[in-house]
């Protein structure tokens, strides 16, 4: 089989093309970055979303950011409060506010909403946290607000329990357990607020808006996610990092199954949290395993949840030999190709694994090449470093 046969130029009949050869159509449609911060492959999702809204009727977006800071820039989309200059400064996590890309996504959507009463939405979907993590003070005290009494404690109580906000936002426990106050009494009473409340929002469900019911599961949801990886964070078992690890990607799941309720949405991610196969991480001696984004979401939405990994070629001056899969697609006549993967599989031979010399870059695995629907990949791409973003 010819390579070229696998492919076809990126573009928006590719694109329909590529899901009309899928099983089902996607309640969740992945797009995994192969490394942050690649200045074309922002502009080609923003290209491909368009494209979605336009001819495929989806509605809402998410990316890997800040679930609550997202509400910021939905807010705007949805109804115009505020500027595009704050909510890209206040609406997004991990840098994720910076890139040109993004500013023109979230003003694009704003653009759309003003013309069209069915409204598009953005969601971000990764907790309040990386390995650090935030004080649960915002999702629990947000939840309290939308329900009725009576509570199962006070707000005085709650905010003694809750004390100063550097109590748990300490980065060191990153590294030192000892330091974690996650699994303290006052974060132990804490855990069994939040699963009171929850259980209390479950009961006031009936009395509540659909916008409010949808808030209150999302603080419910990332209160109990937080006091859960405070409480792992805390842990001084071989268990530690992996476990943290997996809970990230599990509360990210979760929080997609949320916006797969508002029907087709295009996700923006990693590729190694939207991969279908376990997650792998060397630590010292340790190889930690934990179960992915792609893979929970699959194993809950079957065949309605669909993958599409990005690969590059040349990224600065990181040229990928010629028998290495990145190597083979580089002869593809097109500057930005989208690759059928399963064909792709089929197709190359024994191909060498890419080593990169770009720490943050991760090549296309050929063994994993069977789990991947779909590639987009850049034949050259430009990165948008820390120091570029400033």
């Amino acid at each position: 089989m010819d390579i070229k046969d696998t492919a076809r130029p990126l573009d928006g009949a590719g694109v329909s093309a590529f899901l009309r050869s899928l099983p089902a159509k996607p309640l969740l449609l992945g797009l995994g970055e192969a490394r942050h911060f690649v200045r074309e492959l922002g502009e080609l999702r923003n290209e491909i979303f368009q494209h979605l809204v336009e001819h495929e009727g989806y509605r809402s977006f998410a990316i890997e950011s800040d679930c609550l800071r997202g509400l910021v820039v939905d807010d705007y989309i949805t109804t115009g409060v505020g500027t595009l200059d704050d909510v890209m400064e206040r609406g997004f996590s991990h840098r994720f506010g910076t890139p040109p890309a993004n500013r023109e996504l979230v003003r694009w959507m704003r653009a759309y909403n003003e013309e069209h009463d069915e409204k598009l939405r953005f969601f971000g979907f990764d907790g309040p946290l990386e390995y650090w993590a935030e004080s649960p003070r915002e999702a629990l005290t947000a939840l309290c607000d939308l329900l009725d009494g009576p509570l199962p404690c006070t707000r005085e109580t709650l905010d003694a329990l809750l004390g100063p906000d550097d109590r748990w936002t300490n980065e060191a426990t990153v590294m030192d357990p000892s330091q974690s106050i996650g699994q303290s009494a006052d974060a132990q009473r804490l855990r069994l607020i939040a699963d009171d409340l929850v259980a209390l929002l479950d009961m006031q469900v009936p009395q509540l808006s659909a916008k409010d019911r949808e808030l209150a599961a999302l603080y419910g949801r990332t209160a109990i996610g937080l006091l859960r990886y405070h409480h792992w964070m805390a842990d001084t078992s071989p268990a530690r990092m992996a476990r943290l690890s997996g809970l990230r990607d599990a509360m990210m799941a979760a929080n997609l199954r949320a916006v797969a309720e508002h029907g087709p949405a295009l996700i923006f991610a990693h590729n190694l949290h939207l991969q279908r196969n376990k997650s792998l991480m060397q630590l010292g001696d340790q190889t930690l395993e934990w179960a992915s984004v792609g893979a929970i979401t699959e194993a809950h939405l079957g065949d309605r949840y669909a993958f599409l990994a990005s690969a590059f070629g040349t990224v600065g001056d990181n040229t990928p030999p010629p028998d290495t899969v990145e190597g083979i697609l580089s002869t593809l006549p097109w500057d930005h190709s989208l690759i059928d993967a399963r064909r792709l599989a089929g197709a190359v031979t024994k191909p060498a694994p890419r080593i990169s010399h770009d720490f943050a870059y991760f090549p296309l695995d050929p063994a994993q090449l069977d789990t991947i629907d779909g590639v987009v990949f850049l034949k050259e791409a430009v990165r948008l470093d820390a120091a570029r973003l400033d």
